[in-house]
């Protein structure tokens, strides 16, 4: 580790410990575990932005090389403001972050302030790229702008995702009106965007909805391949021998509820005694395993976890409270 970077560290855990208890109690062993903590959580978040910023960078792509000089819209938050950009001229950099600023308020309450703090800043840094970057304009063929354009979208929007934020918010609202109407994801993005491929027809034309239709599936798949899918629910199985620490963790830190399983270890020794074990599992949303996997790695770096889609979701408390 960088000698400086190492310093930061240590000065940051005994500045913490000490407001936290007293010189005398300040012992080795708990200044180590602060600094590991302080250091995963700086290794987490230098990849979220590394991710953040790959997509808001192969977005902006998608939108000035391809979408926006052809006059072409996509589906979500995207679309909504590349069609008002079309008909009144207002700056796409300006409509990005109002069209989805009431999504990321909605996300705020029902997923956690710092994904949305996260997905406040991407919007804005996209908003930025497209406003000031001078993208090449690549092609004038309409198919290949609705391909190229939908699969750079995509890569930015899974990016984003895989970084904790997103930077079209029609997914969170999603998330609420899928847990209101007993609906999955995926059906209410699509009556989402039934709409505003609509508005699309009525407002340019039916040829423009529907390249506009083929943009939204060639993104949707990229967002699919990149994410492994949004709109799905995740479950996680973890097998640690610090099983007490994470299942506190999730129902306390992250809001989760969880279901611990006895089990017993597999492999034995020598013929030694297999030991028993409890497993912790629980099922949350893909934009939420970036905060799951730093709050793991603080307690058990070495923690065996199996992740899962799940397909449906019915009864019991998926959610109580929004994450910490």
């Amino acid at each position: 580790m960088n000698p400086l970077l190492q310093y930061v560290l240590v000065q940051r855990a005994k500045n913490k410990l000490k407001g936290e208890k007293s010189p005398k109690k300040l012992g080795k062993r708990l200044l180590v575990k602060e600094i590991r903590t302080a250091q995963v959580e700086l290794i987490h978040a230098v990849k979220e932005i590394l991710f953040i910023a790959i997509g808001v960078t192969a977005a902006g792509f998608g939108l000035k090389g391809f979408l926006l000089p052809n006059q072409f819209i996509d589906g979500g938050a995207t679309g909504v403001s590349l069609l008002i950009q079309v008909k009144s001229n207002v700056s796409l950099g300006i409509l990005l972050i109002m069209v989805n600023l009431p999504f990321l308020i909605l996300g705020a309450r029902t997923i956690g302030k710092g994904f949305a703090v996260r997905s406040i800043l991407a919007i804005a840094a996209l908003a930025i790229v497209v406003h000031f970057v001078p993208y090449p304009i690549i092609t004038d063929d309409k198919l290949l702008i609705a391909v190229f354009g939908g699969f750079f979208l995509g890569l930015g929007i899974g990016m984003a995702m895989r970084g904790g934020s997103v930077i079209d918010g029609t997914e969170v609202l999603a998330i609420y009106l899928s847990r209101k109407w007993h609906l999955t994801i995926g059906d209410v993005l699509l009556l989402i965007n039934i709409v505003i491929f609509s508005a699309g027809a009525y407002l340019l034309s039916i040829e423009v909805a529907l390249y506009a239709i083929l943009t939204y599936l060639v993104a949707a798949k990229t967002v699919n391949y990149v994410v492994d899918g949004v709109e799905e629910y995740i479950g996680v199985t973890i097998i640690s021998t610090k099983n007490e620490e994470i299942r506190v963790m999730l129902t306390e830190k992250m809001g989760r509820a969880c279901t611990i399983f006895q089990g017993k270890q597999g492999y034995s020794q020598n013929c030694n005694k297999r030991e028993d074990t409890e497993i912790v599992y629980t099922v949350m949303t893909r934009l939420e395993l970036a905060k799951l996997s730093t709050e793991i790695d603080k307690i058990d770096k070495n923690a065996f976890i199996v992740m899962g889609v799940v397909k449906d979701i019915r009864g019991g408390m998926i959610k109580k409270k929004p994450m910490k």
